[in-house]
């Protein structure tokens, strides 16, 4: 095991045993940039390419986590209302019903089935004038329309854009089963009006753990009016799959939603349906509160969850955005002031959509690194070291390091696209030290060949002594 040079001196080499990873994946030193060092010991350490911008992957989750934990606050939590322009009377709202959308991480169809119920106990049963979706909390309120998809598969909840009104994470749920002959598939919950098409899916004789090798993007169609999804590619024979997917326009979804849950309490509910603001002077009639944002925190670092990142993204600019003001402009505007008042330079910092699901979002790893120490010494460590995945045990590291000396030992965020593999957090050494380490790895083959690079710096890190 190496000992401890890197902890008493800076050193601008990599350790051999790094150095012959590197060889291992046949990738030059130049892809890598790295910065480590004890939190004790600020100066010692270990710096390669530190100051060379490079796409973080989903290590930028950290930098979105920590200024929101500062900025919104741990108890932070989003919220949704429903509303009519004036007080029901007698059972009947005489306009239409707005759904205002405040970015609630939890809003899933049980929330809004339960935020119905509290109007039809007030004695609400007739709504007059439709269904009012609104999203205008983030400007604009769509980012979704017009944007190109980010990869192949626009329709899994990795891709979701979301908005104020986040509707189940604009999700909806096929249920697909199939035997020997014939396939089937329904919605949950099942929407009236959508038309499910599957004709042009053929059965094959994978196994079910395979499904996803014969799958296709499903086309989408409007028919006078109606969704039509058509099903393609394959599916295995005697195999059944729940998948949730970002298929159905969202707008639709919520209405049709909306008016089947009312219909299912007993209600009643005339009118077109829209999207739009609601009016300042409008009722509160019943509301949903999302969880505090320290929680919520744990499910976007420990799962890597990009709608959640970014829909927290776009809160940090909600309550910051001037009047006009872009809410992703904001969100940057933010970041770049956090970064400002805690001393850290900014130059070739790039923030997108503060999830790293991104091809332009740029940090260098002495960036990343100063975000992480001035986390660790603020108030809100806690909070960011109970959200991190744990080496060997949990979230996006539960296989990863197991049997290591480093299991149960770092909390990382793990960083993974095409060309990008990366790892940044805290990793305690063999004098329960706390070290800063921070490596982003950019090749083309980084995702197939550069995890065991990563994983062989955490553990000469782990593996540190006087």
């Amino acid at each position: 095991m190496l000992t401890g040079c890197a902890a008493v001196k800076n050193v601008n080499a990599l350790p051999p045993s790094v150095e012959a990873a590197l060889q291992r994946a046949d990738m030059p030193d130049s892809v890598l940039g790295v910065v480590a060092y004890p939190l004790s010991d600020r100066a010692s350490g270990l710096r390669l390419n530190a100051d060379e911008p490079r796409q973080p992957g989903s290590t930028m989750k950290l930098v979105t986590t920590i200024v929101a934990l500062e900025r919104l606050g741990t108890n932070a939590r989003g919220r949704t209302d429903l509303l009519a322009a004036t007080k029901p009377i007698d059972g009947v709202i005489q306009g239409p019903l707005y759904l205002r959308g405040g970015a609630d991480t939890d809003l899933d169809w049980g929330a809004l089935w339960g935020m119905l119920r509290q109007l039809r106990e007030q004695g609400v049963t007739h709504i007059q004038g439709g269904l009012v979706a609104d999203r205008t909390l983030f400007n604009p309120p769509r980012l979704d329309v017009d944007v190109a998809p980010f990869d192949e598969a626009p329709e899994f909840q990795y891709n979701v854009i979301p908005d104020a009104l986040n509707l189940n994470t604009s999700l909806l749920g096929f249920v697909l089963q199939s035997d020997d002959t014939n396939l089937t598939v329904r919605t949950s919950p099942m929407l009236p009006g959508l038309r499910l098409d599957t004709s042009a899916m053929a059965l094959n004789n994978n196994v079910c753990a395979k499904w996803e090798d014969t799958w296709q993007l499903p086309i989408i169609e409007i028919d006078q009016g109606t969704p039509v999804v058509r099903l393609r590619g394959q599916f295995p024979r005697n195999c059944a799959r729940q998948l949730d997917l970002n298929l159905v326009d969202r707008q639709w979804a919520t209405a049709a939603a909306v008016r089947l849950i009312w219909s299912q309490l007993g209600g009643q509910i005339h009118g077109a349906d829209a999207e739009g603001p609601t009016p300042s002077s409008a009722v509160v009639l019943a509301s949903h509160m999302g969880r505090p944002f320290a929680e919520v925190a744990r499910g976007m670092m420990k799962r890597s969850d990009n709608p959640l990142t970014r829909l927290t993204f776009l809160r940090l600019g909600a309550k910051a955005a001037t009047v006009g003001e872009p809410t992703l402009d904001a969100a940057r505007r933010t970041v770049q002031e956090w970064f400002s008042a805690k001393a850290i330079h900014a130059d070739g910092l790039v923030m997108d959509n503060g999830s790293g699901l991104s091809r332009s979002e740029r940090i260098t790893a002495r960036q990343l690194a100063s975000v992480l120490t001035v986390a660790y010494q603020g108030p809100y460590a806690p909070e960011l070291l109970t959200s991190l995945p744990v080496a060997g045990v949990d979230g996006t590291l539960t296989r990863r390091l197991q049997g290591s000396i480093v299991e149960g030992r770092a909390r990382l965020k793990t960083g993974t696209l095409r060309n990008v593999v990366a790892l940044a957090g805290y990793v305690l050494d063999q004098q329960e030290r706390t070290w800063v380490v921070v490596a982003i790895l950019n090749h083309d083959q980084a995702p197939s060949r550069g995890k065991p690079v990563l994983d062989s710096l955490i553990e000469w890190v782990a593996g540190q002594r006087d």
